[in-house]
């Protein structure tokens, strides 16, 4: 008798692990709300919500949080990365355009200095300038 029960649900198990019957995961949740809380609603409504997202997404419920978060993340990333090269590219512009403005004052002042050098050589201090 014991052995024929042991036999009977080992045929069962292997039935369930063996054939890919994976539908049997989606009532184990629900199951074990309904054993944990006592609340059949509530386990029902769990099986039915998980059930219509399925349907809707082709994904589980886990599958789709998880690559929602994972886009969020993956956007935010986007996004920051986005942010930091319009900034970079900010600062290079503003960068060579003051690098610019200095040279240019730089060569002011040389030919400035260059032309006094030379008023001086030529002895033309006293001519006005």
């Amino acid at each position: 008798m014991n052995f024929s029960l042991l036999r009977i649900l080992a045929i069962i198990l292997s039935f369930f692990f063996l054939t890919g019957f994976v539908p049997i995961l989606s009532f184990v949740g629900p199951g074990v709300t309904a054993l944990t809380s006592g609340n059949i609603y509530k386990a029902s409504a769990q099986f039915i919500v998980n059930q219509s997202i399925e349907r809707e997404t082709g994904k589980n419920s886990l599958t789709l949080i998880k690559e929602t978060l994972v886009k969020e993340e993956t956007d935010k990333i986007i996004k920051k990365n986005s942010f930091d090269e319009n900034l970079r590219q900010l600062v290079k512009t503003r960068i060579k355009m003051t690098s610019k403005k200095l040279n240019d004052q730089n060569l002011q002042k040389l030919i400035e200095k260059r032309i006094s050098i030379t008023r001086s050589k030529l002895n033309l201090n006293n001519i006005i300038k």
